[in-house]
């Protein structure tokens, strides 16, 4: 019996930290397509272009690996 419920919390966590990771994922891919484009927009920031990209690049890298992560769902390792 202690191993079903012990099933059913792990499946929980996992589906929780997908969840989070495509959520938070998105959120951040989305922030870095914004910085990119923003100048097209008519958007303007107080930072150097080169960094304002720089970041956007990495605001999009790290938004695709938590959608990988997410999808994936590898959060045990055995």
């Amino acid at each position: 019996m202690a191993t079903g419920q012990e099933e059913k919390r792990t499946r929980n966590y996992i589906l929780m930290r997908s969840v989070m990771d495509y959520g938070m994922g998105l959120v951040i891919f989305g922030f870095g397509v914004f910085l990119s484009i923003a100048p097209r927009l008519g958007i303007e920031f107080n930072i150097e272009p080169f960094f304002r990209y720089f970041f956007a690049v990495m605001c999009i890298v790290y938004g695709a690996w938590r959608i990988y992560r997410g999808y994936k769902k590898n959060y045990y390792s055995e």
